[in-house]
C-alpha cells in the first residue's frame, strides 16, 4: 500500500490548535510514520535534513527580497548542527529558521515572528489508532498590509513546499 501525504484539519488535542483563531492561515498534513515513531523534535529534524535543492534556492530568494524592505534573513531551513541531539534542544533554541517555543515528546512547536508576521509550525505526533501519524501544521497571524503583501506570494509557495518536504520524508517502505 502506497503511503501518502494528506491535508487534514489540525488536530483537537494539540497545543498548535490554540493559535488558530484569528489565523490568515492555517493547514495541516499527515505524515506517515513508522510504528515506533521518534519524538515529533527527531521527527521535524528528519524532515529539514531532507529539505530538497530548490526550496533551499527559493530561501535564498526570499531572503535578499525582504532584505529590502528591513525583514530578518532566515537562512535555510536545514541549516541545523548535525551532531546535536534532538533531546539536547530546549525550549528557546534556535532550529534551523525557527526558535522551539514549546516541546514535548508528541509535539514540537517553532516558531519565529517579525514585524509583519508570526509563524507556528507543529509536529504532532496523532496518538493511538490504528493510523500512525504525525500531524505537521502550520498557523500564521498577519500584524500588518506589508504581512498580507508577503502572505499574497508565500502562501501558494507553502502550498507547494511543505508537501514536497513531508514526501521526501516518507519512511522507506513507501512504494517507488
Amino acid at each position: 500500500m502506497t503511503q501518502r501525504i494528506s491535508a487534514s484539519e489540525i488536530p483537537v488535542g494539540s497545543e498548535i490548535a490554540r493559535y488558530v483563531p484569528g489565523a490568515h492561515l492555517h493547514d495541516c498534513y499527515d505524515l506517515p510514520v513508522e510504528s515506533a515513531a521518534p519524538s515529533a523534535l527527531q521527527t521535524y529534524l528528519g524532515v529539514v535534513a531532507r529539505t530538497p535543492a530548490w526550496v533551499n534556492r527559493l530561501m535564498v530568494i526570499r531572503n535578499r527580497a525582504v532584505a529590502l524592505v528591513g525583514l530578518k534573513n532566515l537562512g535555510q531551513l536545514g541549516e541545523v548542527d548535525p551532531n546535536k541531539l534532538a533531546s539536547a534542544y530546549r525550549v528557546g533554541d534556535r532550529v534551523g529558521i525557527f526558535s522551539v517555543l514549546y516541546l514535548t515528546d508528541e509535539e514540537v512547536i517553532l516558531g519565529d515572528s517579525d514585524r509583519h508576521l508570526t509563524v507556528k509550525l507543529s509536529v504532532y505526533k496523532r496518538p493511538g489508532g490504528d493510523r500512525r501519524s504525525v500531524a505537521v501544521s502550520t498557523v500564521v497571524h498577519v500584524k500588518n498590509a506589508l504581512g498580507h503583501f508577503y502572505m499574497f506570494f508565500v502562501t501558494p509557495m507553502h502550498k507547494l513546499i511543505l508537501p514536497a518536504m513531508l514526501a521526501r520524508a516518507l519512511p522507506a517502505t513507501r512504494d517507488g
